[in-house]
């Protein structure tokens, strides 16, 4: 399979400590890939490596057979003039890159959804106004891929859903690859079509939502007035995997049954307040991979 972006036993140290070590990404083009992983699990170093901001103390990584070449960049926030439009703001960069054509930077603003900020300062936007503009100005140059740490981060939920509309437009329209993290994984959900999950510093899986799916499928929860009872009867229906999860009872191999179940339990007078039945979350699945709570 062809990759447009792959790392190679890519490996970071800080003295004698490892940030992150033996990593193997595979990015296919145009495509959104989510790195997901707890606050200081390797992401941003990660990311840094990639984008030429730091550099890995062995591996290494390939972007098209070229390195450092080709990737846009927006780590932490935004480096934007405060005193300047967006429009000013790109043009700077394109003036220090040799690219400074009206129309180019029209079509940058276009693509981002400030076209229409006229003379506003950058200063004075919202903070998804301004990771957007973020997002323009890592795309001066024409990169084949961009990096995003942390996008929607604080942003409200209008904020949210601009920046990921302004990503699947670039994905969809330009073709561009991305890579992305966030700790929205609901959100991250939503959007990227491949997903690598850092656990203390290491690769621990990659897959796709496909592959989640597969791996993890449905299951039924089912909320009673008597749990520990309805346990037992639901268990001696046949059903394998059978527990209690967060106040609930859920069945891992009785999706087909959610009558019989509810009949079986109200028939032996428990009272039912909720069935139904669930999918795998992004989130649980994460959870299940790492162990413990997920804090980004």
């Amino acid at each position: 399979m062809d990759y447009i972006l792959t790392t190679q036993d890519l490996t970071k140290m800080y003295g004698k400590v490892y940030a992150v070590k033996d990593i193997n990404l595979h990015i296919k083009p145009g495509e959104i890939y989510g790195l997901i992983g707890r606050n200081g699990a390797g992401k941003t170093t990660i990311m840094r490596v990639i984008s030429g901001l730091s550099s890995a103390t062995s591996g290494s990584y390939e972007l098209h057979g070229e390195n450092k070449n080709g990737v846009g960049v927006l780590i932490e926030a935004p480096g934007i003039y405060p005193n300047k439009s967006a429009k000013e703001n790109i043009r700077l960069k394109c003036i220090a890159m040799g690219c400074n054509d009206e129309a180019y930077i029209d079509d940058l603003l276009l693509t981002v959804g400030l076209e229409n900020t006229g003379n506003k300062k950058a200063g004075s936007f919202s903070l998804g106004m301004r990771q957007r503009l973020g997002i323009a100005l890592a795309l001066v140059g024409d990169p084949k891929v961009i990096v995003l740490d942390e996008p929607i981060n604080g942003l409200d939920p209008q904020g949210i859903v601009e920046v990921r509309k302004t990503l699947e437009k670039l994905k969809e329209e330009k073709g561009i690859t991305i890579m992305i993290s966030s700790h929205i994984l609901d959100e991250l959900s939503k959007l990227a079509d491949t997903f690598g999950i850092i656990h203390e510093g290491r690769l621990i899986d990659e897959f796709n939502m496909q592959d989640l799916q597969e791996r993890c499928g449905e299951y039924v929860m089912v909320s009673t007035d008597n749990n520990e009872k309805a346990l037992e009867l639901i268990s001696g229906m046949g059903y394998k995997d059978v527990n209690i999860d967060e106040g609930m009872i859920k069945i891992s191999d009785g999706i087909e049954d959610t009558i019989a179940i509810n009949k079986k339990l109200v028939s032996n007078n428990i009272g039912v307040k909720e069935i139904f039945i669930k999918s795998t979350s992004l989130e649980d699945y994460y959870l299940s991979m790492t162990g413990g709570n997920h804090n980004g």
